[in-house]
């Protein structure tokens, strides 16, 4: 924008609407449909003078679609794209609109619009400059009006040239000011809208052959290939493969850790070992050996699995490196802290814990709008109020589901290669009753990120719940294997597999391994399991144990299940058990499958 001075009720009613116009038509205002009739709708509001009415509530429901339940506190879809709104304005006038005279602004605080107008620069539908005797009325429109005093004009044809003159070459000063203006001005918008990529890294060293002869060493030269692209996949981390060169008066960014290894080949049996270093105080954080035979896969497929479990073993969620406190980082907003914010979250499981997450990455969304991590983990803790609702004490509204798949299919839109984004897709379409999708999503994120275990394990779990049991189980149980996290959580899983074939001891024996404590519907499925085994005593223990803790859960077991096993036999074996446990089943209002 222009240094000139402003004026706020200088601008006609047509000039606005003119100015929106042109805003939504430039190619450098770059927000989706949802953005553009927001803004539409501020602007059109203000101008029929009905600003006072420009609330988040209303917004929601003219824009977004809400209902008349709409809480502004527990959704907070309207502000978020107020800031995005604001950010791509500000984009919008340091570039094609850098000269234009009507500048459109949404002040912080509140959603009505602004209107000034570059005071040096001529009406928008003149040439020339203004002249004496032009003034705004109030109803802003331009007039021409008399001398107020009555004294007799000159001849203003006389002076004609003139102006043309004065224009032209004001018109050209003008114009290389602004052009010098968005020159100085852009780096500063750069550096106020770039985010710092504050992602742990790791230097990938070059594995070490331990044995003699040229096989070994060319295949730890090909794990450590293989291990570099299936580290790439884990959006939370940055993969180096060389120490970056330090130019005189530069931030040393060097890589936080250091994953080296080693290859022993003894015959056809094959070892690798692998450990992560801090590379701040050369502490080794993390170290494992992996060991297979060549024989039974052959060279390449072996290779690439160990070099699989040695990327999963580092990058997985809740992994080592994601290992954090809470609070320690809510307080922060740049994405990575926030993005431990939502692991420590997931591990504690707590209201205290989600509110502090939440209201992370809200921030975070804010200030980093392109982050497809940020917002798939913001869709996902949406999500959380639906699917542990009685863990969180969060009331599982249709409300927040849409939130949750909005931000999940704009995760996707922003890096559609991206598993975390595919992962919340998938679940929002699951629990919103749209299975096939949410299973093609899940395919989505498995084909992207095999070795990521909390995709694998939640689509192994989506599997399973939509009647594809040997599928998921198998998918379930290889993230089990893997350590995948939150510790506990998918050994219900495991439990329910083993349920619906039949086999209860092996079910128990899985149910009592998770964590009975991280969600009521963790001790649902021990109640299931005890009652189909007849053992009242254990199963009483766990009915009193929800009664007590998690009374809203009884009413609604029925709707519960059915949102999570499709097939109606899967159903039909999950209540009998809770029948067989002492609790009748009552029949209430179900998702339709």
């Amino acid at each position: 924008m222009t240094s000139a001075s402003v004026n706020r009720i200088a601008a006609s009613q047509e000039e606005v609407q003119q100015q929106l116009e042109r805003i939504l038509s430039s190619d450098e205002f770059r927000l989706p449909e949802r953005a553009r009739r927001f803004l539409e709708f501020v602007v059109t509001e203000t101008l029929a003078g009905r600003r006072d009415y420009l609330k988040a509530f209303t917004i929601a429901q003219a824009v977004f679609g809400r209902d008349a339940n709409f809480d502004a506190q527990q959704d907070p879809c309207v502000r978020i794209e107020a800031g995005r709104l604001r950010r791509e304005l500000e984009h919008y006038y340091l570039t094609a609109g850098a000269a234009d005279r009507i500048i459109i602004t949404i002040p912080k605080g509140g959603y009505m619009p602004v209107f000034d107008v570059i005071e040096s620069a001529g009406p928008a539908d003149m040439g020339l400059p203004e002249q004496p005797g032009l003034s705004g009325d109030d109803s802003g429109q331009i007039n021409r009006g008399a001398d107020p005093i009555g004294r007799e004009q000159p001849d203003r044809r006389l002076w004609r040239p003139l102006y043309w003159l004065l224009a032209a070459g004001f018109a050209l000063i003008l114009i290389s000011a602004a052009a010098l203006l968005q020159q100085l001005e852009s780096p500063k918008a750069a550096r106020k809208t770039a985010t710092p990529d504050t992602r742990p890294s790791i230097l990938v060293e070059r594995f070490e052959s331990v044995s003699d002869g040229g096989l070994a060493s060319d295949i730890s030269r090909g794990m450590t290939d293989d291990i570099i692209e299936k580290l790439v996949r884990f959006n939370d981390i940055v993969v180096v493969t060389v120490m970056p060169r330090i130019k005189t008066g530069q931030v040393s960014s060097e890589p936080l850790y250091a994953l080296q290894g080693s290859v022993r080949l003894e015959g056809s049996q094959l070892r690798s070992t692998a450990r992560l270093v801090r590379r701040a105080d050369a502490a080794v954080i993390w170290a494992s050996n992996y060991d297979a035979d060549i024989k039974v896969q052959g060279i390449p497929k072996t290779q690439a699995s160990l070099a699989g479990d040695i990327a999963a073993a580092v990058g997985r969620p809740f992994g080592v490196m994601f290992q954090t406190d809470t609070a320690a980082i809510a307080g922060n907003a740049d994405a990575f802290s926030c993005v431990l914010s939502y692991y420590s979250y997931r591990s504690e499981m707590t209201v205290q814990a989600h509110a502090a997450a939440k209201s992370c990455l809200q921030r975070a969304a804010e200030e980093a709008p392109a982050d497809s991590n940020v917002t798939a983990l913001l869709s996902l803790i949406h999500l959380d109020e639906f699917r542990f609702s009685y863990q969180l004490h969060t009331k599982p509204t249709a409300a927040t589901l849409g939130i949750a798949k909005e931000l999940a299919e704009h995760a996707v839109q922003l890096d559609p290669k991206n598993a975390r984004a595919l992962q919340a897709l998938m679940l929002a379409d699951f629990f919103g009753n749209d299975p096939a999708e949410a299973l093609r999503s899940g395919a989505e994120a498995y084909a992207s990120n095999p070795n990521d275990t909390e995709v694998a394990g939640e689509y192994g779990l989506r599997l399973s719940m939509s009647g594809e049991w040997d599928k998921g189980c198998t998918l379930i149980s290889e993230a089990v294997g893997k350590n995948a996290g939150p510790r506990g959580y998918y050994e219900v899983g495991m439990a329910l597999c083993a349920f619906m074939r039949g086999d209860t001891q092996a079910a128990e024996l899985w149910s009592r391994m998770s964590d009975l404590n991280y969600n009521p519907m963790h001790r649902l499925v021990l109640l299931s399991i005890l009652g189909a085994r007849g053992k009242q005593q254990e199963a009483k223990e766990q009915l009193d144990w929800i009664r007590r803790q998690s009374p809203a859960l009884i009413p609604n077991i029925r709707r519960e299940v059915v949102s999570r096993l499709a097939r109606p036999e899967d159903q039909e074996r999950f209540f009998a058990g809770i029948e067989a446990a002492g609790l009748s089943v009552q029949d209430g209002d179900a998702p339709d499958r």
